[in-house]
């Protein structure tokens, strides 16, 4: 990787960007619909490591909501509750059970929103199955993944006097 620090954070951030929209493509018949499961949401917690993921969250997300989402809506305020929990995760980064839930309840509020507008389902319910589906992602999933990248020396420093 560059030596460059700048290069270096907006490489991070891109591979981030890529792989979130890369995941949704893949993905795309459980990423998109009202029932959504969307698994690119594991890598939510990847701001409690780089701040750099909060912007690479963002333009994935925005890059996966323009070529297969909902709307317009869905572009416009999926990818900023994207930036929001991905900022929120950021902010709670010493606390990994905590810093999961800003994308949980974010999601769960705006895109249980804009699927209502978007393709006319029920609010609550809506809101309830985001909830529900994002919870399973980024915590079945995602911390998980959390756990396994804090052992690296990569992504934690400190986990370079363990590895010894």
């Amino acid at each position: 990787m560059s030596r460059n620090p700048v290069v270096r954070r907006v490489a991070i951030g891109a591979v981030i960007a890529a792989a979130y929209a890369a995941l949704c493509m893949l993905l795309q018949p459980i990423s998109f619909p009202a029932l959504q499961f969307r698994l690119s949401e594991a890598l939510c917690v990847l701001p409690m490591f780089f701040p750099e993921a909060v912007p690479g969250l963002f333009v994935g997300c925005l890059l996966a909501n323009l070529l297969g989402g909902n709307g317009i809506l869905d572009v416009v305020f999926g990818s900023l509750a994207t930036l929001a929990a991905a900022w929120g995760t950021y902010k709670l980064r010493r606390w990994p059970l905590l810093a999961i839930l800003p994308p949980v309840v974010i999601n769960a509020v705006v895109i249980g929103i804009v699927l209502h507008y978007a393709v006319g389902a029920p609010l609550l319910l809506e809101m309830g199955t985001i909830f529900l589906t994002q919870a399973a992602v980024c915590y079945v999933v995602g911390y998980p993944l959390y756990l396994l990248l804090n052992r690296s020396s990569f992504f934690n420093p400190a986990a370079k006097k363990t590895e010894k």
